[in-house]
């Protein structure tokens, strides 16, 4: 169901797509806020969830100055809601509303946009999915054994092998530039993905906790779906940003 929402939204894009963003990683805070702080929801917890989803309708509207608008008073509410919890919910808040505007910018209002989306997530779904595969036909050698006993190296080289290849092939569709660059930027992809997914693994290793939510049956929540889509809108954001400018980074992603 996320899958499809979400291939929907990037199709559609404009308001939609930026007030389904919101919405989604407003999800991803509430699982946050509940994670650092251990406690049920209260009113200032869903004012702060309230404020991230506004960010994601926001944007569209004024840029980043509209993430700054709604996202800076969630920070100072979050002062006066406690400092034992102030660090954590400031560095969620931050980061979430950074992501908010990083994939509303990438998806743009052109078709470089879906196919920017598509690649990235191609890549980034591919390899989460060799690499569970992999990890578990071969098995091997424990890739980080105190944050995530569960990796393995032979799931962390299937992954970035397979989501490489993949991501090349997708490269060569979508885009007439060089396959080198296709195939390099596939690989920081990989790499990036599989560096979010142990970011994720290390923050609930240290909250002691299983999975972030459990708004998916089976799967976990929203940040267990998304994490390693974190690192790689970061690197896509910023490859695109400085190649064709804040304006045009699916363009700048996709043609060199």
């Amino acid at each position: 169901m996320l899958v499809a929402i979400t291939a929907i939204s990037l199709y559609v894009g404009s308001y939609f797509f930026a007030a389904v963003v919101g919405v989604v990683y407003a999800g991803a805070y509430r699982e946050w806020e509940t994670m650092v702080t251990r406690t049920a929801l209260g009113p200032g917890g869903m004012m702060l969830i309230g404020l991230v989803a506004l960010s994601g309708l926001a944007f569209p509207l004024a840029g980043w100055a509209g993430i700054v608008a709604t996202i800076g008073p969630a920070i100072v509410l979050s002062l006066f809601m406690g400092l034992e919890y102030a660090p954590w919910r400031i560095g969620g808040l931050a980061l979430f509303g950074l992501l908010i505007g990083a994939v509303i910018t990438l998806r743009g209002t052109g078709t470089d946009g879906i196919m920017a989306g598509i690649y990235l997530g191609t890549v980034v779904w591919t390899t989460d999915s060799a690499a569970f595969f992999s990890g578990r036909q071969i098995g091997g050698e424990k890739l980080a054994p105190i944050i995530s006993p569960s990796k393995t190296w032979s799931g962390a080289v299937g992954g970035l092998a397979m989501g490489t290849v993949v991501g090349l092939v997708v490269w060569l569709i979508v885009t007439e530039s060089p396959w080198w660059i296709g195939l390099l930027l596939s690989m920081s992809i990989s790499l990036a993905g599989q560096a979010g997914d142990l970011g994720e693994s290390a923050l609930k290793r240290h909250f002691r906790i299983k999975d972030s939510g459990d708004i998916i049956p089976g799967h976990g929540g929203l940040m267990d779906r998304m994490d390693s889509l974190t690192f790689g809108v970061i690197l896509v954001f910023i490859v695109g940003a400085l190649h064709a400018g804040f304006g045009s980074v699916a363009r700048g992603l996709l043609y060199w």
